[in-house]
């Protein structure tokens, strides 16, 4: 199972001068060529003992000072993040032979900012994240529909859902971004954005 990249490649010179403006631009083409959830990301983060662990969430947002997600602060990337507040993110763009690979630093996202975004959840959403103790045990999905309905019971719907102390968002403040282009005989362009003082530097790693 091996497929034979045949895409145009990527060059320093074709890069933009930081790489919040170049994701922007491959995210912008992602969307166009009609990827399915293109916010759609792998972030990998390891507990205290180095053990990793990886599932795909859902970019919120992004601006110079990083990349946001939101989720439960209990679930298993939450307490990973509490003892290592590093992370790495992938955004594997298959139909474009693209990935992007970003890593750095973590840090939550403040209350306002968190309570801005849950009021854009749908209501059913809004729900879902009160339900659900993310990444504990729970005996059956019973359990979790009879939570839920005696949510919803509670708050009905057009009446306004509290966001939950145990809920929040996280940003990826980024120490390196790599843009991943296929190439043919497996001589992919690998362009990483390094930070290095209040710039980035650029480096084409071997494929």
């Amino acid at each position: 199972m091996r497929r034979h990249y045949q895409h145009e490649g990527l060059a320093e010179d074709q890069l933009a001068g930081d790489p919040f403006r170049q994701f922007a631009r491959w995210f912008h083409e992602a969307v166009e060529a009609g990827v399915v959830e293109p916010n759609a990301m792998v972030v990998s983060t390891a507990d205290a003992e180095g053990l990793p662990s990886s599932r795909t969430v859902l970019l919120k947002g992004y601006d110079p000072r990083g990349f946001v997600f939101f989720t439960n602060y209990g679930s298993r990337k939450g307490t990973d993040l509490a003892a290592n507040p590093n992370a790495s993110l992938l955004f594997p763009w298959i139909g474009l032979a693209r990935q992007v690979v970003i890593g750095g630093r973590v840090e939550k996202v403040g209350r306002d900012e968190t309570a801005a975004y849950f009021r854009t959840r749908p209501h059913g959403s809004q729900l879902g994240a009160w339900a659900s103790e993310q990444s504990s045990p729970v005996a059956d999905r019973a359990v979790l529909e009879q939570r839920y309905a005696d949510l919803a019971a509670r708050y009905p719907e057009g009446e306004g859902v509290p966001v939950p102390p145990f809920w929040g968002g996280y940003r990826v403040v980024p120490r390196t971004v790599e843009f991943w282009q296929g190439r043919e005989n497996r001589l992919h362009d690998r362009l990483r954005f390094v930070a290095e003082g209040d710039g980035w530097r650029v480096e084409r790693l071997c494929p």
